[in-house]
């Protein structure tokens, strides 16, 4: 039974959050192209990430936010593992069934992305929290775009280049160009998703707000 309704608002939130980032993870190693530039589908989730690390930072602090980010990067190894002990165990074979070749090709990432994802997980999520609470410190209740933003600017320019350069970089799969190129691609197309996103964190805070408050 939950004590409150703030308790109700962090479950929310946090089945939100780990959904959002499991399931980025699992489809990051689709590459796809924005312009000539290699880029992850695993951007696609992200967005509703930034929302909720955000809005679990404003009501929850950074304590809230560690342990969510640390639950969130066991959940995906778990994952990994399941996905591994799948790969391990043959398919039937039959007209219009999905083939061992089929489920390999779509799960079976390498042990590299999944370092380089968790890696790259954990560090942003922890350089956000920091530089979403040294603003807060700083500016009070006001200006919640700018630690909303701020830490999303500095936080995602480490994320974009640890997760490439583990599990694409370092392991010879593109070239140190196609590397520096695709990270900042990646990196201003995620910063020009959470500048749009900029109205959601206040109508969140709002409706939280609401919730939280209403008798």
């Amino acid at each position: 039974m939950f004590q409150s309704r703030k308790d109700m608002v962090y479950l929310i939130l946090a089945g939100i959050f780990i959904t959002n980032a499991v399931v980025a993870e699992l489809i990051g190693g689709k590459l796809i192209y924005i312009g000539p530039y290699l880029m992850s589908v695993g951007i696609l989730p992200w967005p509703v990430v930034f929302l909720t690390t955000d809005l679990i930072n404003e009501y929850f602090g950074q304590k809230g936010v560690k342990k969510l980010s640390l639950i969130t990067a066991c959940l995906i190894a778990y994952c990994f593992m399941l996905l591994y002990a799948a790969l391990q165990i043959p398919a039937v074979k039959g007209e219009g069934l999905v083939t061992d070749t089929q489920f390999n090709g779509v799960f079976g990432q390498s042990m590299w992305i999944i370092i380089g994802s968790i890696t790259a997980f954990l560090v942003s999520q922890f350089i956000d929290v920091s530089i979403f609470h040294f603003v807060k410190n700083r500016t009070g209740n006001k200006m919640i775009w700018l630690r909303s933003t701020g830490s999303t600017v500095i936080s995602q320019l480490f994320d974009s280049f640890i997760v490439l350069g583990i599990a694409f970089w370092m392991t010879g799969k593109i070239s140190t160009s196609d590397y520096i190129a695709s990270a900042f691609t990646g990196y201003f197309v995620k910063l020009i998703i959470a500048i749009l996103l900029t109205p959601l964190i206040y109508l969140g805070r709002s409706i939280i707000e609401k919730y939280i408050h209403s008798k």
